[in-house]
């Protein structure tokens, strides 16, 4: 019997930031079951029941359920054995805590949304609007210039790794498979952290099928 539960599929770069998360951990006693976004799965009266706004992931556990990835991240952090992925320094935790801010508030939607969604998954973003793509690109390398910027000079954002680079890893993820990618990732410090990301067997091991 899983210990967890964790609702969502392996496209979401969310699910994946909780699923690099296990693996840092070390801890494979989790069932997923997988809701396909692209395929409207979420919005489907079982999971609004879940998650009353259709997202994922969500994480069921000893009784609670959690919603939202900062929440799930943080929980997991706590209750699962092995290296902390939230730094000790009050310094070090501002700046995962900084990072994490900007990315979901910003970064996202312009990276995954406008940049990747444009060029991968022009359907679900209703459709290549060039306008997006741009303004994308834009906000999306402000975000890099400051992760990185924050990071200085760190392996990590955060010093040693951080759930800020759990959360930023995915999403770049997808904007490398694009052509815009050297727009976006032309930043200093940039290919150094990617490099030590795209090294981590967390992130090997977690890559989505995208058939």
């Amino acid at each position: 019997m899983p210990d967890f539960t964790l609702w969502g599929f392996d496209g979401s770069t969310y699910v994946r930031t909780i699923k690099m998360l296990f693996a840092e951990k070390g801890f494979t006693r989790f069932e997923q079951v997988p809701l396909n976004v692209l395929e409207g799965d979420p919005k489907r009266p079982d999971h609004l029941e879940r998650h009353p706004f259709g997202k994922v992931p969500v994480l069921d556990h000893d009784g609670i359920r959690i919603l939202e990835t900062s929440a799930i991240a943080r929980y997991l952090n706590d209750v699962l054995p092995g290296r902390s992925l939230i730094p000790a320094s009050p310094k070090d935790r501002v700046r995962m805590d900084m990072v994490i801010g900007i990315v979901e508030s910003y970064g996202y939607g312009a990276l995954v949304g406008g940049v990747a969604g444009y060029h991968l998954f022009p359907d679900f973003v209703g459709g290549k609007n060039d306008a997006m793509r741009k303004a994308g690109i834009e906000t999306g390398r402000k975000v890099i210039e400051l992760a990185m910027k924050t990071k200085g000079a760190s392996d990590f954002i955060a010093g040693e790794l951080s759930l800020a680079d759990l959360f930023l890893a995915p999403i770049a993820f997808y904007v490398a498979l694009t052509p815009d990618k050297d727009a976006v990732f032309d930043v200093d410090g940039f290919p150094d952290w990617w490099t030590r990301i795209q090294a981590l067997p967390s992130f090997q091991d977690t890559q989505p099928n995208l058939g």
